[in-house]
Parts: structure tokens; C-alpha cells; sequence
């Protein structure tokens, strides 16, 4: 909902007509008025604040609706992550070529209103489906929280957690304490905050595609013909259009070949698979930092 009234005021911020005074003949400048600013960056920190919101979501949700514990499910939960994202680069492709297109030729008004149309029509079809999903409930059985141990006795680490089981005062029995869910969820946390601070590095390496990327793009001679000129923010298609070339191949040879070698339903494990992203965003970064090099020395 965020998402759609985030995309539903920025397309109302491109096509509110702008009354400013300061255009004239002679002016190289025109700025839109105070009010048509701020709507503008409201509008792009709503839609920020849903995307951080609904994208990591959308994910945990669809793995949600496998079944961990059959074969078949188990293997099928292992290609939908890859088959999300070949969609969610298949969406972004479009963006940058198709929207990117409209907005430099057709104005901001249509480019923001298409992707807020797309969104509403994707809101509708989730909504569709609200009675056919699947939720995983994690529960404790009675006898554990009777007997007040831990649900995994290998849980060891991070046991300095478990003196939140204990009042501090063993007379009080009005004082709160955690139960044993609540501890563990919170171990859970804290074993994600390394992969966490891992993975700050991967957005800022993807965030050098849609700043330093894009600007280099304006330099380039984007010409096709003597009419039709590249948006400098379509280059950014070939970067998905390999990930759309490569996750079929990913996901049809590499994986089956990893689940005879490893004996794994899913071939390698998420920690690997996030390990082996982050080594290939190294080599990606040096071979940028290289062309660069060489771009600034001519």
C-alpha cells in the first residue's frame, strides 16, 4: 500500500502544473515551488520506506509456502529464489529501458504514472491469492515450556542470553521475564548480524550502477542512427540482462551438478551462495576500478 500511494504522489508531483515566478525568457534555470518539492521528496522517501519494507518480505513470504521438510518442496524452495529474482530483474529491465525512454521523451508524468498502474494491478493479484497461502507457525511444545529448557540443547551459543529466563527477584513472581521463544528468536538476530554487516558491502558495490555507472553513461556517444539516442540509465540493462542469461544456466546445470556433489537438495547453501556473490563483487569492482583507471587517463 505504501509502495502504490508513494508511486500514486509522485506521478502526482510530475504533473501538478508549476506556477513558480522564477522562469522568465532569460533565465538558463526554472525551479518548481516550494510545495512541489516537497511533495516530490516525500513521495520518494514513502516509496523508499516501502521498498526496505515489502522486498525482503515478498522473499521470507514465498519461502514460506514450501514445505522444509519434503524433498520435492525442498528443491522447488531452492529454485524459487532464483526464479523471484529472474523476475524481479525482468521487471527492472523494462523500467530501464522502456520507462527510461518514456520519461526523456514523453515526461515524468507517464513514466512515474505506468509504474504506479503496474503496482496497483500487482497489490490486486496478491490479494487474490490471500486464501490460498501457506503460513509456517513455529511453536513450542508444552512440556518444553513446562520444563523450561531449550527447545535445541546445541544452542549454546550466545548462552549468556538464557539469565533473561530468570527473575531477577525468585519472590516476585509479578516480574516479567522472556520466554523461551522470545531468546531464541533473539539468537537468531544476532547470528544474522555478520552476515548483515557482510552484505552492507554488496549495496554499496550495487550502488555504484545507478550513480557513478549512470554519469559515466552521459560522456559516452549513446547514439543509434541520427535520431534515437540511448538514455544514459538504460545502460544499466546490460548488468540484468546478464543475471537473465545467467540464472537459467544457474539454475538448470550448476545446481544440479552441486546436488550430486554436495548431496544437497538445494546444491549449496545460502551462506555459500551468499559468499560466492560477494567474491564475484570484488573481481566485479576491480575490473571497474580498472576501466576507470583507464578511462581518466584518456
Amino acid at each position: 500500500m505504501d509502495s502504490d500511494l508513494g508511486l500514486g504522489l509522485l506521478t502526482l508531483s510530475a504533473v501538478i502544473p508549476s506556477s513558480s515566478t522564477d522562469c522568465d525568457a532569460n533565465s538558463s534555470s526554472c525551479h518548481p515551488p516550494l510545495y512541489q518539492l516537497i511533495l516530490f521528496f516525500s513521495s520518494l522517501y514513502l516509496v523508499a520506506l516501502a521498498q526496505g519494507g515489502h522486498k525482503p518480505c515478498v522473499q521470507a513470504f514465498g519461502a514460506d509456502q514450501f514445505d522444509a521438510e519434503d524433498l520435492k518442496e525442498c528443491k522447488a524452495k531452492s529454485s524459487f529464489f532464483n526464479w523471484w529474482y529472474f523476475g524481479s530483474c525482468t521487471g527492472t529491465l523494462v523500467a530501464l529501458t522502456i520507462l527510461s525512454y518514456i520519461q526523456d521523451n514523453f515526461g515524468w508524468g507517464l513514466g512515474f504514472g505506468i509504474p504506479c498502474i503496474t503496482m496497483s494491478l500487482a497489490l490486486v493479484v496478491y490479494l487474490l491469492g490471500t486464501m490460498s497461502y501457506r503460513f509456517s507457525i513455529s511453536t513450542l511444545s508444552f512440556n518444553e515450556q513446562a520444563r523450561e529448557i531449550l527447545p535445541d540443547q546445541g544452542s549454546e551459543q550466545f548462552n549468556f542470553l538464557n539469565k533473561a529466563l530468570l527473575s531477577a527477584d525468585f519472590s516476585n513472581e509479578d516480574e516479567k521475564v522472556c520466554s523461551i521463544s522470545e531468546i531464541e528468536e533473539a539468537k537468531s538476530v544476532l547470528r544474522l548480524a555478520p552476515v548483515w554487516a557482510s552484505c552492507l558491502v554488496y549495496g554499496i558495490v550495487f550502488a555504484q550502477s545507478i550513480t557513478l555507472f549512470t554519469k559515466q553513461g552521459v560522456t559516452m556517444n549513446r547514439s543509434i542512427g541520427s535520431k534515437f539516442q540511448i538514455p544514459p540509465a538504460a545502460l544499466q540493462a546490460f548488468i540484468y540482462l546478464a543475471v537473465l542469461l545467467f540464472i537459467p544456466v544457474y539454475d538448470r546445470a550448476l545446481v544440479p551438478i552441486a546436488r550430486v556433489l554436495t548431496r544437497k537438495p538445494a546444491g549449496i547453501t545460502m551462506l555459500q551462495r551468499i559468499g560466492v556473490g560477494l567474491l564475484f563483487s570484488i573481481f566485479s569492482m576491480l575490473s571497474a576500478a580498472l576501466v576507470e583507471i583507464k578511462r581518466l587517463q584518456n
